[in-house]
């Protein structure tokens, strides 16, 4: 197989329909980066469930003269009440650990963990937030225990559950995930749709030669196989396109996410890297199997 010739083909192949190839890779690009966008959030949910649910705690607020729970009766927790709350916590199976947290302790963790939001902070004084319990659980998932056991107890305000917050949160990044696979799905029928086309062109642009290549015993590969590398080498450039538009979606989409929001973890550069090499394998595998597909049926040969 001359390799000269092969490669010839396929630039002149390429050049003949220029318009279209360059959309086949605009088209290739945009799929490509919103598949690799939705696999970037899915890795960015996993690795946040796996780095927050063992650190999930359940927040037991004590009552206080602002609160508007009937059960606390516009006063304040006593220290009876609040010994023995932590006693009753203490005893139960579910609970692993049991620390107490009064007004300064909460407003200096509320401070810290939303220092990237001053207005909010600003907003927010000191004494807002009412004295707590931080309870760790050896189960997540058997908070309904703990919270039916606290609620309504001489004392108790409320009961918060970390874990539901989180799940409301992960979500909407499952949502997000849902959309940007639902459009990559939607670019990647219309670059099927587009290889197809841009292949039966250059085949019948070229159909005198593939005719001479078959009176003179050209095997069956070597002819299709320049039609098949123009589709891969559309997807190819289409799929470094698309790696370029990784690298903006994990700057300014998923890195600022984690900065923002404080339920996220950073995601590595590893983790992209390993996405933007599946994008472009997927990218170069769907042209060049379109390609093939295609000519199976418009080429007779």
């Amino acid at each position: 197989m001359r390799v000269q010739f092969v490669l010839q083909e396929i630039w002149i192949g390429l050049r003949r329909n220029m318009t279209m190839t360059i959309s086949l890779v605009i088209t290739v690009a945009i799929a490509m980066a919103l598949f690799g966008t939705g696999l970037l959030l899915r890795q960015q949910v996993s690795a946040s469930k796996s780095y927050w649910y063992d650190k999930i705690e359940v927040s037991i607020f004590l009552c206080a003269k602002t609160s508007s729970n009937p059960v606390c009766q516009k006063q304040d927790v006593t220290e009876q009440q609040r010994e023995t709350l932590k006693a009753q916590l203490a005893k139960m199976p579910q609970v692993s650990d049991v620390q107490y947290e009064n007004k300064q302790q909460a407003y200096a963790r509320f401070k810290d963990r939303f220092a990237g939001s001053p207005g909010f902070v600003e907003s927010t004084r000191e004494g807002d937030i009412p004295d707590s319990f931080r309870v760790k659980l050896k189960n997540p998932e058997e908070y309904k225990a703990v919270a039916q056991a606290m609620l309504n107890q001489p004392g108790v305000d409320s009961v918060i559950n970390e874990q539901e917050i989180l799940k409301r949160f992960f979500r909407i990044l499952n949502g997000l995930q849902v959309a940007a696979l639902t459009i990559a799905l939607i670019q990647v029928i219309a670059a099927v749709m587009l290889v197809g086309n841009t292949v039966r062109l250059s085949a019948f642009n070229r159909r005198r030669e593939t005719g001479i290549m078959r009176l003179v015993g050209a095997s069956n590969t070597y002819i299709q196989l320049p039609f098949i590398l123009e589709g891969a080498i559309a997807g190819l450039i289409g799929g470094l396109f698309a790696s370029v538009l990784l690298i903006f979606s994990k700057k300014l989409l998923v890195d600022r996410l984690a900065g923002d929001v404080q339920l996220v973890s950073q995601l590595g550069w590893s983790v992209v890297i390993l996405v933007i090499i599946v994008s472009i394998c997927f990218g170069v595998l769907l042209c060049a199997v379109s390609s093939f597909l295609t000519l199976r049926r418009y080429l007779r040969i």
